[in-house]
């Protein structure tokens, strides 16, 4: 399906320098933040105390971070939890404060403001379990990136698991440089939105280089960077439909899925909008410093043995 058709191929290969020096730029400056900032982990992995509040009537949510706001709990996450009722809280430890206490003082404020105010539950979450999280995802985000690696090796050679693998960690060091910078809270949803991103890239890669393998069958008498440029042309129709179609989802969530699933978009949209970047300006370009040539992917004929010699009766 294309809703447009490129007929004369875009020379992106001939940028490739240029697209290069970008991302080197982008990646190194994704670097230094996390080095400087470092990320706001958020209570998943630092540990805290998470509240569910029942109130009779649907719960006032600005009102609610205004009375913890006054207690010295700013910018904490306050969000529905299953109905309009139900608030749940997320709230940082404190070594001078216990987790019983907290939820006391907190459950008088909040009732000195709506009589109705209900602790259904109290749960605290302990640093050493949230560095066991976060010691996790960090082996999660590993083995992807092996996998990913073996799988571009087995399809189509090492030199393509090489160049994607660089492109998608590409991707999501500028997402996490993007929440080092501005200090966006980073829990357990953002880190399955990086993962989710991972994936999500290497499929757009799979299809360039499919289509440059494909290419290298058909455009016999054509030099590397022009078969890399038919291929990423060629694609572009579906790239701009299913990126467009998938951030369409992305961008509902995000500016309508309230507080829940905030950082969880941007994560995915951020990662969206770099990865049809990286795949095709990123990726392809490694794909031909590191020399990929048409005996990489096409295996030349076997000649039997006497083929060429004259029937004989």
């Amino acid at each position: 399906m294309e809703f447009f058709k490129i007929r004369k191929d875009i020379p992106f290969m001939r940028h490739a320098l240029i697209f290069n020096v970008i991302s080197l730029i982008t990646f190194i400056l994704a670097v230094i933040f996390l080095a400087i900032k470092g990320l706001n982990f958020g209570v998943d992995f630092t540990g805290g105390t998470l509240m569910e509040v029942n109130y009779a009537q649907p719960a006032n949510l600005p009102q609610v971070r205004e009375i913890l706001a006054k207690l010295g709990y700013r910018d904490i996450p306050v969000q529905n939890f299953g109905t309009s009722m139900d608030v749940l809280i997320r709230l940082p430890a404190r070594q001078d404060e216990a987790g019983s206490k907290l939820s006391e003082t907190i459950g008088t404020a909040l009732r000195e403001v709506d009589p109705s105010a209900e602790i259904r539950r109290v749960e605290f979450v302990g640093p050493q379990v949230g560095q066991e999280l976060l010691d996790n995802g960090g082996l999660a985000l590993i083995f992807v990136s092996i996998g990913i690696i073996f799988y571009l090796w087995f399809r189509f050679e090492w030199k393509f698991g090489v160049a994607a693998i660089i492109a998608n960690l590409h991707d999501v060091v500028i997402i996490l440089g993007f929440f080092a910078f501005f200090q966006w809270d980073f829990s357990l949803s953002v880190l399955a939105a990086v993962l989710a991103v991972l994936g999500y890239s290497v499929n757009e890669s799979v299809v360039v280089f499919d289509r440059v393998r494909e290419n290298f069958h058909k455009m016999r008498e054509v030099s590397v960077p022009k078969i890399i440029d038919n291929a990423i042309t060629r694609t572009l129709s579906r790239t701009i439909i299913t990126h467009g179609s998938t951030q369409l989802a992305v961008l509902s969530m995000l500016f309508f899925g309230g507080e829940t699933l905030h950082y969880f978009a941007l994560a995915l949209t951020i990662g969206i909008l770099f990865g049809i970047y990286s795949s095709a300006l990123v990726a392809s370009p490694i794909v031909m410093w590191l020399g990929v040539s048409r005996s990489d992917l096409v295996r030349a004929p076997v000649r039997k043995e006497g083929a060429d010699l004259p029937n004989r009766l």
